[in-house]
């Protein structure tokens, strides 16, 4: 049992650092693109009406459909349960439950991108309501060009979930690279797109390409496209829409929080909008690329521990898992508190995209970066539920969570007037929220050993504060000097992530956390 648990935990870190490489070429390539359209659009009316035109098909394609979204996720839960051998073909009752849900999915997905379609104009003059008649309209123009991405996310994330059953880890976190790649050779051709209508166009072509991208390797596996409706009396696909449904719902219900976002961000200055989404973009590529590179491997493990009873391996990899997020989230938060506005200007200031708005990002990332903590545990723990085939929970905690988000915009943005950085922040106390609820009711599945990890956490919150505290003399020296400033800013920002990494790893060998030992000991190697 104990070389299985140390062969399967090898297995993970290959599988994690495999992951890991993959999405940083993913999520390189997605930065590029975002560095491209703050080049040519800034953060204007233009770029505020393409993003919040975006919103609902990137719940479709990112959140519902993406790596860890619902429909990846239910298929791992319940394909990885029937396959016995990753290596074997499908048998033909797991191909018939793949067309069944393929099926229902794409019908349902088709009729919502309809819906979208007709009634684009209505749709976006709810969200944006407190947004001027030209933006309304401008979103409306852009959002009917992308409805059909909205038919794309469902099957694209039944693919990536068959992908991973099988253990093919490389093309469901390499493939989003191809929307990328289409939108910043797209719009770098045309140079005078006014409107973002190029931008708009570009995006759902990227979601079409990265859509075939999967279909061949699908067909090799062994899956072949028969539609059919037997979903009378089967289990199976019973099973999967009782942890697809509430899923998805609890998604839309996070999506609300983020409606109610773009509500109040209409209400504020021009570009607020925008501020906010590339924040979360910038947030999203180091922790999006460390959470997906642990959770999509042991994910399965969860699922089939679960399945066999086994709680103790549960409770091991867990807090492994955790401890690894924990350990590797507190420098970034570090990080991004003191080089957020060095790092986006370095990276983003040119063209339409000018030094007003490098301090609305740099303020919306650094109070996002909070979220950090409370970010990775609810990830990592919803999985846990996932795994016992229980999304209700979930759900009804982010359902409870809207109502908080509504107050707390309502009170940072209007009564403190804390503008773009009062959307952020209360995003954090939301996840924070999440996260303390999701933990406390998973005693119900499982007793999780809390104070272990939470001891480790306290050690590496005086490690981090200590390390923040050395930093911030070092920047404070850097200020003095002068030097041309993208020079400035590249010295800076390499000096201070070098001496912020290396103080915090040494701090944490001195508090003996065996996270800071196995770094050391793959470094020495």
């Amino acid at each position: 049992m104990e070389h299985h648990f140390k062969d399967e935990t090898t297995s993970v870190l290959k599988a994690a650092w495999l992951i890991a490489l993959v999405t940083i070429a993913s999520k390189f390539m997605g930065f590029v693109r975002d560095m491209v359209v703050a080049n040519f659009y800034g953060a204007t009316l233009v770029s505020d009406a393409y993003f919040y035109a975006l919103q609902i098909p990137s719940l479709a394609i990112i959140i519902l459909g993406g790596v860890g979204g619902p429909f990846h996720s239910a298929v791992v839960a319940v394909f990885s349960k029937l396959i016995p051998n990753f290596n074997a073909k499908p048998n033909e009752a797991v191909n018939k439950l793949y067309n069944t849900f393929l099926t229902v999915s794409f019908l349902f997905f088709a009729l919502c991108a309809i819906i979208a379609f007709f009634f684009a104009d209505k749709i976006m003059g709810i969200i944006i309501s407190a947004g001027s008649p030209e933006l309304i309209a401008l979103a409306s123009a852009h959002f009917k060009i992308m409805s059909p991405i909205i038919l794309i996310g469902g099957i694209i994330g039944i693919y990536y979930g068959l992908l991973i059953c099988h253990k093919q880890y490389i093309l469901p976190n390499l493939s989003p690279m191809v929307l990328s790649l289409v939108v910043i050779v797209i719009i770098s051709l045309v140079h005078n797109d006014k409107s973002g209508i190029v931008l708009a166009a570009a995006t759902t072509l990227g979601a079409v390409c990265q859509l075939i991208l999967q279909f061949p390797k699908i067909r090799q596996i062994g899956y072949r496209i028969r539609p059919n409706f037997d979903i009378v009396n089967n289990v199976q696909f019973k099973n999967i829409c009782e942890l697809l449904f509430p899923a998805i719902l609890s998604s839309t219900i996070g999506q609300i929080s983020i409606y109610i976002d773009m509500f109040f961000a209409s209400t504020l200055k021009e570009g607020a909008w925008t501020s906010v989404v590339f924040a979360n973009r910038i947030f999203q590529f180091p922790v999006g690329i460390l959470v997906t590179a642990f959770l999509v491997p042991l994910f399965p493990i969860f699922s089939r521990l679960a399945g066999e009873g086994n709680m103790d391996s549960i409770k091991t990899y867990f807090n492994k898992g955790v401890g690894v997020l924990f350990f590797a989230g507190l420098p970034m938060i570090i990080l991004i508190l003191l080089l957020a506005k060095d790092g986006i200007s370095l990276v983003f200031e040119r063209g339409a995209f000018d030094a007003n708005a490098v301090v609305m990002v740099s303020e919306a990332l650094c109070f996002l970066s909070f979220s950090i903590l409370p970010y990775v545990f609810r990830d990592s723990i919803t999985r846990v539920y996932y795994a016992f085939n229980d999304s209700k929970t979930p759900f009804i905690i982010a359902m409870s969570s809207i109502a908080l988000k509504a107050v707390l915009n309502w009170f940072l943005i209007l009564k403190l007037n804390m503008g773009i950085a009062g959307i952020t922040l209360s995003t954090t106390f939301v996840t924070l929220f999440n996260a303390v609820f999701l933990g406390l009711f998973i005693y119900r599945r499982i007793r999780l050993d809390y104070k272990t990890l939470f001891i480790n956490l306290a050690k590496m919150l005086v490690a981090g504060l200590i390390t923040y505290i050395l930093c911030k003399f070092v920047c404070a020296g850097f200020d003095k000097l002068t030097l041309p400033k993208y020079i400035f800013e590249m010295v800076k920002i390499a000096v201070v992530m070098l001496f912020c990494l290396a103080t915090y790893t040494v701090l944490n060998l001195l508090f003996k956390m065996d996270y800071a030992k196995e770094l050391a000991a793959r470094i020495k190697r």
